[in-house]
C-alpha cells in the first residue's frame, strides 16, 4: 500500500519505513556529531536498493543534512569559510578521480564488490575505534580522571610550503595540508556515498589544529560543495541518481537530525557513542558475511521493467535523467538543498 516503485534504481521501496530509518540516521547525526552516509548508504543496500543507487543516492542525502546543519552553525557564527574553501579545492578534485574510479569498476561489472569489500573494513574500523573511544571516556569518567590533551602534534604536513593565513581559526598553515586532506574525503565520498566528517573532524582539530567549536561547521560548509559535485558527476557519468529517493531520504533525514541537534546537549554522549560502534561493527560483520557466504554477483541486479506502466511525471523523470543528465543532476542538488534550507530556517523560527 505504502511502497512506491524507484524508477532509476528500479526497485520497490516502503515509503514509511525508508523515512523512519532515514529520520533515525538523521537524529544519530545531530545527536553524536557524526555524518550519517556511512550509516544510510549500507542501511540502503540492506533494503535491497543496488548499491551504485545506494552510494549516488547517499551523497545526495548528506547534501540536504549539510546544508541543513551548516546553517545552524552559521546562525551561530561558527564556520571557518576559509578553511572550508581549502578542503573544497581538495575535495572537487578527490569527487572526480573517485567518480572515475567508480565508473571503472562499474563498466568492470565488479562495483558491487568493490563497495561491499570497501563497506566491511571502514565499517568494521570505525566500529572498533569509536567502541573504544566509549570506553575509554565511560572509564576515564568513572574514576574522575581528567586528562589534559596538547590540541594537536606538529607534524611534517606543518612544514609543507605555501603558507597561509587563517584568521577565524588563528592558525599558520601550509595549504596544502586541508587540500590533500579535502581530496581524501572527496575521494571516498565519490567511491562510497559517505560524507568523510567522521574523517576529517579529528583531521581538523588534532592535525591542523583548528579550534573545535569551528570544526563542525566547517566540515558541513566544505561537504555541501564537496556533496554537489559527488552528485552531479554520478547523475552526469552513470544516472544513479533517483529524484524519488532524494526527496523520502531528505526530508526524513534532515527533519531527524534537527531534532538530535536540539537534545545532544541534554544527553551523554559516551554511552550512546559505545552503542552507535556496536551498531556499526553489526553493519560491517554483514557485510563480511555476506562477502564470504553469498554470491555477490557482478551483476547490477537491475528489474525487468517491460511490464511496469508509468505515469507521466515518472517518464519525464526517466527522459530527463538519460537524455538530459546535467539538467537531472541541478534539479535533485536543488531539491536537496532547498530542504536543507526550508528545514534549517523552519527550526530556527520553532526554537526562537
Amino acid at each position: 500500500m505504502f511502497d512506491i516503485y524507484l524508477p532509476i534504481a528500479e526497485v520497490y521501496i516502503n515509503v514509511p519505513l525508508l523515512l523512519i530509518i532515514s529520520a533515525a540516521v538523521g537524529f544519530l547525526t545531530g545527536l553524536l556529531g557524526i555524518g550519517g552516509g556511512f550509516l544510510m548508504t549500507p542501511i540502503l543496500i540492506f533494503l535491497g536498493i543496488p548499491p551504485i543507487y545506494a552510494v549516488a543516492n547517499g551523497a545526495n542525502n548528506i547534501l540536504a543534512a549539510s546544508v541543513s546543519g551548516s546553517l545552524a552553525h552559521y546562525f551561530k557564527n561558527q564556520i571557518d569559510v576559509k578553511m572550508g574553501i581549502l578542503i573544497l579545492i581538495g575535495g572537487l578534485v578527490g569527487s572526480i578521480l573517485g567518480i572515475e574510479i567508480f565508473s571503472f569498476f562499474l563498466k568492470k561489472g565488479s562495483i558491487n564488490n568493490l563497495i561491499s569489500i570497501s563497506y566491511f573494513f571502514l565499517l568494521s574500523a570505525i566500529g572498533i575505534l569509536m567502541f573504544y573511544e566509549s570506553l575509554s571516556e565511560m572509564r576515564r569518567i568513572r574514576n574522575n580522571k581528567f586528562i589534559k590533551r596538547r590540541l594537536h602534534q606538529h607534524y611534517w604536513i606543518h612544514n609543507l610550503p605555501f603558507k597561509v593565513r587563517i584568521h577565524a581559526s588563528k592558525l599558520y598553515i601550509s595549504a596544502i595540508g586541508p587540500i590533500i586532506f579535502g581530496i581524501l574525503i572527496g575521494l571516498i565520498s565519490s567511491l562510497l556515498g559517505v560524507g568523510g566528517g567522521f574523517i576529517l573532524v579529528p583531521i581538523l582539530i588534532y592535525v591542523l589544529g583548528m579550534p573545535a567549536r569551528l570544526v563542525p561547521g566547517t566540515s558541513l560548509f566544505a561537504m555541501i560543495f564537496v556533496m554537489i559535485i559527488v552528485t552531479l558527476l554520478h547523475a552526469i557519468s552513470n544516472n544513479t541518481i533517483d529524484l524519488y529517493l532524494v526527496l523520502i531520504l531528505a526530508f526524513g533525514s534532515v527533519i531527524g537530525a534537527q531534532f538530535g541537534s536540539f537534545i545532544s546537549s541534554k544527553l551523554a554522549g559516551e554511552e550512546l557513542r559505545g552503542l552507535l560502534s556496536l551498531l556499526i561493527l553489526t553493519f560491517g560483520f554483514k557485510f563480511g558475511y555476506d562477502l564470504y557466504f553469498s554470491k555477490i554477483l557482478p551483476s547490477l541486479n537491475i528489474t525487468n521493467t517491460h511490464n511496469l506502466e508509468f505515469n507521466n511525471f515518472t517518464k519525464f523523470l526517466i527522459n530527463i535523467s538519460e537524455n538530459h543528465s546535467i539538467i537531472y543532476g541541478i534539479t535533485s542538488v536543488t531539491v536537496a538543498i532547498g530542504i536543507g534550507i526550508i528545514v534549517a530556517y523552519s527550526f530556527k523560527k520553532l526554537l526562537k
